[in-house]
C-alpha cells in the first residue's frame, strides 16, 4: 500500500492504526527518496492529525492476563526442572506453546484485568497447568536441530548499537554530526 492510499483510508476512517504507521515508516524508511505526492500526502496528514480530524489509535490499550498467568505457571515449573536436572529451558518458548492453546483473557482497565484474573484462577487454572505441562513436555524432547535460532529482540551488541543510532539520526537528523562508528574501538 502506498503513502497516499494509507492517508486516504486515514482520512476516511478517521483513524491511522498502529499497522498504518508502521507501513508509513516501513516506505519512509526504505525509500531512497520520497516524491512530492508523497511529501503532500504526509503533509495532509500530519494535519489532519493535529486538527483531530484523524486520531492516532495508540499502540496497546489492552493486555492479555493471561499471558502473565501462564508466565508465572512457566517460571515456577522452569526452575524446579533447572534446580534438579541439567536441563536449560526457554521460558518463551514455552509460555509461546501453552499460550497458543490457551484461550485469551483481554482487558483494557485495571479493574477488567482483575476481574479477568478472578475469573482464570476460578476456572482455567488446572488447564493453564496442564498446558505448561505439556509445553515442558515437548520441550524437553526436542531435538537441537536449530542451533542457530535468534530470540526475538536479541542481537549482536554492534548491530543494536547501529539501530538505535539510525532511529536516533531519523528522529533528530540535525542534532549531532555522526560520529564514525566504523574507527571506533570501544564498541
Amino acid at each position: 500500500m502506498s503513502i497516499e492510499n494509507i492517508v486516504e483510508q486515514a482520512l476516511q476512517d478517521g483513524y491511522l492504526t498502529p499497522a498504518m504507521e508502521a507501513e508509513v515508516a516501513r516506505i519512509c524508511d526504505t525509500a531512497s527518496e520520497l516524491s512530492i505526492e508523497e511529501y503532500m500526502a504526509l503533509d495532509r496528514l500530519m494535519g489532519a492529525l493535529l486538527t483531530g480530524e484523524v486520531v492516532a489509535v495508540p499502540r496497546k490499550q489492552f493486555i492479555n492476563v493471561m499471558e502473565e498467568l501462564v508466565l508465572t505457571e512457566a517460571i515456577a515449573r522452569v526452575a524446579e526442572i533447572e534446580a534438579t536436572t541439567e536441563h536449560v529451558l526457554d521460558v518463551g518458548d514455552i509460555a509461546a506453546y501453552a499460550l497458543n492453546r490457551l484461550p485469551p483473557l483481554y482487558a483494557t482497565t485495571e479493574e477488567g484485568a482483575a476481574y479477568q484474573r478472578k475469573r482464570a484462577k476460578e476456572e482455567l487454572l488446572d488447564l493453564i497447568a496442564h498446558q505448561v505441562s505439556e509445553a515442558l513436555a515437548r520441550n524437553l524432547d526436542r531435538p537441537d536441530i536449530f542451533p542457530e535460532r535468534q530470540p526475538i529482540g536479541k542481537s549482536m551488541p554492534r548491530d543494536m548499537i547501529q539501530q538505535v543510532s539510525s532511529l536516533l539520526q531519523a528522529y533528530a537528523p540535525n542534532f549531532e554530526a555522526k560520529p564514525d562508528v566504523s574507527s571506533s574501538s570501544d564498541l
